[in-house]
């Protein structure tokens, strides 16, 4: 039990002199080495007078007996047959040890024996296995801790100090210790500790050797704590000290502590003519030391160890006793505060010093093996911890350093075990010191500043902090006050920079690069979801399934962190009205819909920032409800085993007590009746717990009140409490205790409002205590990321605030931290999607690029060159653009500022908008057309990769180097040069062009973004003249907006709407021609041209968009009209299949007939046209009447050659075989239904078709318009394959054949200057009249069954009868023509039986309409068609089928 395992495995730390550095363990050695030492020995013992006289006597009897042991020794060494692990070591010890013991002998005698004893030791001859080692080593111990000798002068005496710390440590480090007893260690402990304390009067080496010695021991005996097994049943169940009771053992294991002063001066016991080390009966403790050395095993700090545990092999007990003593060290001051009162260093900071070191080295060794053996564990728990949060006040930066250290160890090691002490240790002492608070001194604070960035470097310390303090409401936020403590003191305020800030930034990038690193081992990439209270439970019982497992205490802490957040909301509420507080905590589920008690009990308990006035009043009120709160809130309470006044200044801490004596009736009963349930132990009942609190309420007034002249006494106190305790008097000794805690120390009836860190008093201390026991256990982070976002969102704005401070005020040699520092908040913003924060973080870095700064340097290049901090700042902005750009949503306006600064200077690369198709577009686009207007940073779109400056950086630089003729300029110097050369390689680094090139994967929030971004730094056009730097902007940035439109042409429709709104503002607010209106009209030709193939949807508002071109100013659209309809052409020819709707069409047809008339565009136009229209190639229901009409426009243009108007005829009259196509098509695969809709549509495009070809009939040019007549005859008579509806064809006569008719009667019959301009018009007029011959008799079978054939029939002869009269130039051929071809159309309509004699009467009747008309012009024209012979036969019977026809007609 307690012990240590004796394993094979367990090696000795060997420490070896010079001398003895080859020892060999060989047998032979080893006799000969003790043979030695035995002639050493007595060779420094002849040297004495006593020993040498009776020496050289002769008489042997008269030999000292300690001699005749060595000789009888020397005797047998070599006789020894046996292996040195089978040979009794008492018996080559044992005259070595009888030396030492002797009180004869003096100090260089001892001094020889010990090195002897030393020797021997080291040379590993005693081992586990040797026999009765056991009974060796406790010789050996029991020897030198008991050494007597004779002291002649100081520096022998020190020497033999010195040996004896030797021989121990050796003992200690040997392979045989193991089986020391628990007592054998505390004693060699405790002889070496009072060697420490007399040390202090002898000699600075020895000093130092001592504690040193002390040091190393401690490193060895706690080295061995891992090894020891777990100790749960070497504890007593009593709690009475061991007492020394017995002369034989010396059971006084416990050991030495100074007392208050400090100042225990060591002395020899009573024999100091003998010059003894220790005193002979009293054992190892008793009588060595004056009375300021006393023993630790008295009182209630007693070690309760049964006494066979202490004459065990040693192990735990041992420690606990050792840990103890040294803890003891530390209790310098009794019955004092831990807070700021107690900082007055009275005593030398030399002793806790020593105290700490070996704490610290215990903690080291003994590690996570502390917590296996809860003696030990609760040691450090309480009494270690309660002396740190002391010490850690100190005024001496030596020892704060200490005690920052011991606690740092502590965490790493046992953190879990120490949830509240690191907690106080962190609000009560790193944040008062760190904040100038307490006075502390400058050394203090920055003590304080590195012990808290040490743990920082912890990577999980803060997210533990965070989730086991800041997410438990009964804790304080210590992650937010570390986090704001590490921003503040990074901020130099109106000082220059010093270490502090440095050390507190560290700090501060150590939280922050921690998170970094977690990025990437999981749980990152997700916002943890929002926490809602669907319903009351009560949050002070909010209990996790799993500490252990991330699945449950991660969705645990947060939403206890929501809670405590809600608190905090309902407490600021409550503060300024409770009613309206509790009802919100009731509306947020946190308070039950009907409150009960113990709810609003626990809400006053664990929120913090409540009013404690109104806290106070609420607790006091007579309403039965508040009294029940009242009594649950005194449940809340843990009083167990606690004194009375104690428990009354924890309970009153909390609210304040009210002034009425009513109310502080029932709060101190609430109180009593509590306290008197938990801790009973000397009060009768909670009466008289409840009177003597009224007392001490009482006596706290009476001493701590100013206006209080005469204090109450003691004798007063306890006379003013007699019979209270159920008719009987309470303790004098009780009530004596009670009445100096008051006098000491007052209860505060009016507590602090949450000002600051409290300090820890000991009523404080005893109650974290007690909280200890229950708090829930402690979670441990592992390297995931499962917190990062709600700690960094908490953190993440000083921090930028802080860096960027430092940044802007720190040498060079910070630069790189603090750009190390923005890089990770980059990643974790990105990483965590804050997007608000990553913005935050490039607007503050984007200021120190100094590119937004106003122009005022002379040369702004240099300047740059020169300037590192604005070099690392650009670079890192561009590197964050880079790599976090889908995270970037405002920010990217003032990356955009910084770009547009560089290109201003000349400094961007040459492509930087380019886009990834220009490499191809280049070689196919090359010589098309003429050259765009060179505008200052406009280049052709057929060289868009090509730079926009011929300067651009080594341009620049290149003018540097130039002489103005002037103005002559001397020539760079070396440091120029220099500058330039960094400024160049700084924009290399930001690969600038990375951003727009590879926009395609940014995410969509942030591409949009950045396209507004680029809108807004382009500025919004200004009709009449802008400046040619606000041009060159625009421009620029609309080249960068085209870029991204391009490369991400799968998200089109996210970027579309602002880029054409940019587009048709810039288009609409242009009257000259400009580089920028031509970037937009030729920007977004090329969008089209790009986009169309990928994009069938967006088709319509792409080429919709196409329509501001149309809406050009005049002389603008002038102009660039011939580039305008080279890229329209490319367009069509490349993406004609994918343009379907009409209204696509329309805007294509729009602009290609606006070209008819431009000298300089038309042939592109009509080249696109011919495209579109030859062979019916694109042609399609949807831009069949849009070509015809744009065909028309360029038959009629008189720009260029008529062979173009003629091509342009013979477009329009070869789509009827389109016409003629789907109508087949549609008979085919359509039903009758479909069919014959589609065949109206088709009727309505021909008719669209004839009346444009109409049109062209009156071309002024002879041979357009005459070839425009055949066309269009062919085009009348070559489309019955389409069977259109009998009803178009009166439409086509009126609208088509008549009017053209008319018109060209009506020019013809013009004036002079007409006649000049239409030559030869009477040809055209002879073509007309054989067209409508042609047409009529080609459809007078579909015509003649038409109910309005007799109109139709009656209208042509009126035509023939016009053009009869005409009265034009050689009109003799028109006079010839009419009647030949009303003879044939007579003579054709006779063949078919359409006109025929009938009896019928009216305007309906063929036969009487058409004599009656046709004998005006021509009366002989009938007995030519129809002679006597023919008539007489038609009059006496009808043939069947001309009395069919004429019957049809009358139907």
């Amino acid at each position: 039990m307690g012990r240590l395992r004796t394993q094979s495995s367990i090696k000795a730390i060997e420490e070896e002199p010079e001398d003895c550095e080859a020892t060999s363990s060989d047998k032979a050695a080893v006799e000969c080495m003790i043979n030695s030492e035995i002639g050493a020995v007595l060779a420094v013992m002849r040297r004495n007078v006593r020993w040498g006289g009776r020496y050289v006597s002769g008489d042997d009897q008269l030999e000292h007996s300690l001699i005749q042991s060595l000789k009888a020794l020397r005797r047998q060494i070599f006789s020894w047959q046996n292996d040195w692990q089978s040979v009794n070591p008492v018996l080559y010890l044992q005259p070595f040890l009888d030396v030492i013991r002797s009180d004869e002998t003096g100090a260089p005698i001892t001094g020889v024996a010990l090195s002897s004893v030393y020797k021997i030791l080291t040379l590993d001859v005693l081992e586990v296995n040797t026999i009765n080692v056991e009974e060796a080593v406790h010789m050996v111990v029991d020897a030198v801790t008991s050494c007597r000798f004779e002291v002649t002068d100081p520096a022998s005496e020190e020497v033999v100090l010195t040996k004896i710390l030797q021989v121990l440590l050796a003992c200690m480090k040997s392979k045989a210790s193991v089986m020391l007893s628990n007592q054998h260690v505390c004693t060699i402990v405790n002889t070496c500790f009072r060697i420490v304390h007399q040390a202090g009067t002898k000699g600075e080496l020895l000093q130092r050797i001592a504690r040193h010695t002390m040091h190393e021991l401690i490193r060895c005996i706690f080295s061995h704590l891992p090894n020891v097994d777990n100790t749960e049943q070497s504890l007593v169940k009593g709690v009475m000290s061991i007492k020394n009771e017995s002369g034989g053992l010396n059971p006084d294991y416990s050991f030495n502590s100074i007392s208050e002063n400090g100042t225990g001066a060591s002395e020899y016991d009573g024999q100091l003519s003998s010059g003894g080390f220790n005193s002979a009966s009293s054992g190892l403790i008793g009588g060595v030391m004056d009375e300021s050395i006393g023993l630790t095993g008295n009182g209630k700090d007693s070690v309760p160890y049964d006494l066979h545990l202490m004459t065990e092999p040693y192990g735990v007990s041992c420690m606990v006793e050792i840990f103890h003593f040294l803890c003891s060290l530390l209790n310098v001051v009794e019955h004092t505060g831990v807070g700021g009162r107690a900082n007055s260093i009275t005593f030398d900071e030399d002793v806790p010093l020593f105290a700490l070191g070996l704490i610290n080295s215990a903690i080291e060794l003994g590690g996570p093996a502390i917590r296996h053996h809860p003696r030990l564990l609760s040691l450090v728990q309480d009494e270690l911890f309660r002396n740190l949060m002391q010490f850690g006040l100190s005024a001496s930066p030596l020892i704060l350093t200490m005690v920052c250290s011991i606690v740092l160890n502590l965490y790493r090691r046992l953190r879990t075990e120490l949830k509240l002490q690191l907690e106080a240790f962190f609000s009560c002492v790193i944040l008062r010191l760190a904040q100038s608070r307490f006075e502390a001194s400058y050394q203090q604070q920055e003590v304080a500043m590195e012990a808290l960035v040490d743990f920082c470097r912890q990577k999980d310390f803060m997210v533990e902090i965070y989730a086991n303090l800041d997410c438990d409401i009964t804790c304080g936020n210590v992650f937010e006050d570390l986090a704001n403590l590490l921003s503040k003191s990074a901020f130099p305020v109106n000082c220059p920079l010093s270490s502090m800030h440095i050390l507190a930034l560290d700090g501060l990038i150590a939280v922050i690069q921690g998170m970094a690193e977690r990025i990437g081992n999981g749980s990152v990439g997700f916002e943890p979801n929002p926490v809602h209270l669907e319903e009351y439970t009560p949050f002070w019982m909010v209990k996790c399934e799993n500490y252990g497992d991330p699945d449950y205490w991660v969705p645990f802490v947060r939403r206890r962190k929501y809670i405590k957040r809600r608190l905090m909301i309902g407490a600021d509420h409550f503060n300024r009205d409770p009613k309206k507080g509790l009802e919100f905590l009731q509306g947020t589920h946190l308070l039950p819909e009907k409150l009960d008690p113990q709810s609003v009990a626990c809400f006053f308990r664990y929120t913090a920032g409540l009013d404690k006035n109104l806290v106070g009043d609420f607790l006091g009120n007579h309403d039965e409800f508040c009294v029940q709160v009242l009594h649950e809130f005194a449940g809340t309470f843990d009083f167990q085993d606690m004194n009375l006044d104690t428990a009354l200044r924890l309970f009153l801490e909390t609210f304040r007590l009210p002034g009425e004596s009513q109310k502080i009736q029932r709060v101190l009963e609430a109180f009593s009746e509590r306290y008197y349930e938990q801790s009973p132990q000397i009060l009768a009942n909670k009466d008289a717990a409840l009177l003597l609190s009224y007392s001490l309420i009482m006596l706290n007034t009476d001493q701590h009140n100013v206006q209080v002249k005469k204090k109450m006494t003691e004798e007063d106190f306890i006379r003013n409490n007699r019979h209270i305790n159920g008719g009987n008097d309470l303790p004098r000794e009780f009530l004596s205790e009670l009445y100096y805690s008051i006098c000491k120390n007052e209860i505060r009836t009016t507590p602090e409002q949450g000002a600051g860190f409290a300090e820890m008093t000991p009523s404080r201390w005893i109650d974290l205590m007690h909280k200890s026991k229950k708090t829930p256990p402690y979670i441990v982070a592992d390297s995931r990321a499962y917190l990062d976002h709600d700690m960094f969102a908490i953190m993440s704005g000083p921090t930028i605030a802080a860096i960027s401070v430092v940044f802007d005020h720190a040498d060079k040699d910070v630069y790189q931290t603090c750009i190390d520092g923005f890089l990770a908040v980059a990643k974790i913003s990105a990483c965590h999607h804050l997007e608000d924060v990553l913005d935050d973080l490039v607007v503050s870095l984007c200021k120190f690029t100094t590119l937004l700064n106003p122009a005022s340097v002379e040369e702004p290049v240099l300047a740059f060159g020169d300037d590192a901090k604005a070099r690392m700042a650009t670079v890192t902005v561009f590197t964050i653009a880079n790599r976090y750009g889908d995270f970037i949503r405002t920010g990217w306006r003032n990356i955009l500022d910084c770009i547009l600064r560089l290109h201003k200077l000349g400094l961007l690369p040459a492509r930087v908008a380019s886009d990834a198709a220009d490499d191809s577009e280049m070689a196919v686009d090359a010589g098309h057309g003429k050259p765009l207007t060179n505008s200052l940073s406009s280049a052709q779109m057929q060289t868009i990769g090509t730079p926009r400056r011929s300067s651009g950086l080594m341009g620049r630089f290149s003018q540097l180097l130039s002489l103005d003729t002037e103005e002559p300029r001397s020539q760079p110097t070396e440091q120029q040069l220099a500058a330039h050369q960094r400024t160049l390689q700084t924009i290399q680094k930001c690969h600038i062009d990375s951003i727009f090139t590879e926009s395609k994967f940014l995410h969509a929030d942030s591409l949009l973004q950045l396209a507004r971004a680029l809108i807004w730094a382009a500025g919004r056009p200004q009709k009449g003249n802008t400046s040619p730097e606000d041009e060159d902007t625009a421009v620029f940035c609309l080249e960068l907006l085209i870029a991204i439109t391009l490369n991400n042409r799968d998200r089109i429709g996210l970027l579309w709407q602002g880029v054409y709104e940019h587009i048709a503002n810039i288009v609409q607010s242009t009257v000259v021609a400009c580089a920028l209106v031509e970037k937009a009209v030729f920007g977004l030709l090329r969008i089209c041209q790009r986009l169309l193939p990928y994009k069938e949807n967006l088709a319509d508002e792409l080429l919709r968009s196409l329509q501001l071109v149309l809406k050009l100013d005049a002389r603008v659209a002038d102009q660039y009209c011939e580039q305008i309809t080279q890229e329209v052409s490319r367009l069509v020819k490349a993406n004609a299949t994918h343009i379907q709707s009409p209204m696509g069409w329309r805007t294509i047809a729009s602009l290609l007939s606006i070209t008819a008339r431009h000298p300089d565009a038309s042939e592109s136009g009509f080249e696109a046209l011919s495209f579109i229209m030859a062979d019916g190639a694109h042609l399609s229901p949807a831009n069949f009447i849009l070509c015809v009409d744009a065909a028309r426009q360029f038959a009629e243009s008189r720009v260029g050659q008529a062979d173009r108007s003629v091509h342009a005829v013979d477009l329009m009259a070869g789509s009827v075989s389109c016409l003629v196509r789907w109508a087949q098509d549609a008979r085919e695969a359509m039903s009758e239904s479909e069919a014959a809709k589609l065949c109206q549509d088709i009727g309505e495009m021909w008719l669209r078709l004839v009346q444009g070809l109409r049109k062209v009939c009156l071309d002024q040019r002879e041979e357009v318009r005459n070839h425009a007549l055949l066309s269009l005859q062919r085009c009348l008579t070559g489309v019955d394959e389409i069977c259109l509806p009998l009803g178009f064809w009166p439409q086509c006569f009126e609208m088509v054949i008549f009017t053209m008719l008319d018109d060209l009667a009506e020019i013809a019959q013009g004036n002079a200057q007409t006649q000049k301009e239409y030559r030869n018009i009477e040809g055209t007029l002879v073509h007309a009249l054989k067209l409508l011959t042609k047409v009529f008799l080609h459809l007078l079978n579909e015509l003649s069954q038409l109910s309005s054939f007799c109109k139709l029939w009656r209208n042509v002869i009126g035509r023939m009868e016009k053009y009869m009269k005409l009265k034009v130039k050689r009109g003799e051929k028109l006079q010839e023509l009419v009647p030949e071809l009303l003879k044939n159309i007579l003579i054709v309509m006779k063949a078919k039986g359409v006109l025929v004699p009938t009896s019928t009467l009216g305007g309906d009747n063929v036969w009487e309409q058409t004599w009656l008309h046709v004998n005006k012009i021509f009366p002989s024209l009938q007995s030519e068609v129809f002679p006597n012979q023919d008539l007489d036969q038609a009059t006496v019977g009808r043939s069947p089928v001309s009395n069919e026809s004429v019957a049809s007609q009358n139907e």
